[in-house]
């Protein structure tokens, strides 16, 4: 399982690498759950990425070679990075365009949310825009749809419409977050067999699982029942409180817990 972490800036982008994650993922909590952080925020955060990435690498590499076995968490894989774009209700051209921006401006992972998707339709054509728009400037680069576990709260779109929603367009991860920030967890909204199922339908897509949403320290033996290929967190590396900052101990504690094995 990879560890994703959200910061807000280039300072706390530096405490979450200090701390070793997987993926680094910019946004602005300011705009909303998936709010969109500045390009020149992006592209800063993405350069440092890629130092460490590139030290990880050769860090692993080293201990390969004196050990002949496989390094720490990550197997020497190069740190990557997502940006999220936004909340969405169904605008794919202004979707398209700001995809293409977080694109042009570093990120691995490009992440939108279907905040007042009302349907498969609206869905489809929203996600299918920012596919075009990412992979016409490097398919190499992964799309995520981030559905809501609080849907109803939002009157949105279902995250069980990812068998529907998968099939019409080439994404590659499937995320489950939460939408209004006030404490409440996914596992609050839904079930670990309701996610477990979200999960088993993106695989049998061959999409990529992520999950997110307010969780908590507490709600790791969970989470890794449900078994996502990415947990996603913020709040839980800035002592419970998202609105607070990153704080580089608990990303490092975190990600020895996520690496433990249950």
């Amino acid at each position: 399982m990879k560890l994703l972490v959200s910061p807000k800036d280039v300072e706390e982008a530096k405490a979450v690498i200090r701390g070793g994650v997987d993926i680094v993922d910019v946004k602005n909590p300011k705009e909303g759950s998936l709010g969109a952080n500045f390009p020149w925020v992006i592209s800063s955060v993405k350069e440092m990425v890629k130092a460490a990435g590139a030290e990880r690498e050769e860090r692993a590499e080293r201990e390969e070679r004196a050990e002949r076995e496989e390094g720490e968490r990550g197997n020497g894989e190069k740190m990557k990075m997502s940006a999220a774009i936004g909340n969405f209700d169904y605008k794919p051209g202004t979707a398209s365009l700001a995809a293409l921006g977080a694109a042009a401006a570093g990120a691995d992972y490009i992440k939108i949310g279907l905040f007042k998707i009302k349907t498969k339709e609206e869905a489809v054509d929203l996600l299918g825009a920012v596919v075009k728009a990412v992979k016409g400037l490097d398919p190499e680069k992964k799309v995520v749809a981030a559905f809501y576990s609080d849907y109803k709260r939002i009157n949105s779109i279902s995250p069980f419409e990812i068998s529907a929603i998968g099939k019409d367009v080439a994404l590659d991860v499937a995320m489950v977050d939460t939408a209004v920030k006030d404490g409440k967890t996914t596992l609050e909204f839904l079930s670990e067999e309701e996610l477990k199922m979200f999960v088993s339908e993106s695989r049998a897509l061959g999409l990529e699982t992520a999950l997110a949403g307010s969780l908590k320290f507490e709600d790791l033996p969970a989470v890794k029942k449900i078994n996502p290929d990415i947990i996603g967190v913020r709040g839980m590396v800035c002592g419970g409180n998202r609105d607070e900052s990153v704080r580089a101990e608990l990303v490092s504690e975190l990600g020895r817990l996520v690496a433990g094995g249950s």
